[in-house]
């Protein structure tokens, strides 16, 4: 299985935000459901502003070892 090339780049932003501190745990709201999800994301400032790039959320309502199966 081969990870697609976008998907690695924003695992390595991922690790270099995180490594700068500048990695954050929110609270949001599925856009589609409602439902909260806890969403990783990046911190970029501009000026006065705070900009959050999403990665992907922490897994709220199934254990992560029943949701995903294993490479094969």
């Amino acid at each position: 299985m081969s990870i697609p090339k976008g998907v690695r780049d924003n695992y390595t932003t991922m690790l270099a935000a995180a490594a700068s501190g500048d990695l954050a745990l929110l609270e949001c709201k599925d856009a589609i459901t409602g439902v909260p999800r806890y969403v990783i994301c990046a911190v970029n400032t501009k000026e006065d502003e705070f900009l959050f790039v999403p990665f992907g959320h922490m897994e709220s309502e199934m254990n992560p070892y029943d949701r995903y199966l294993p490479p094969e």
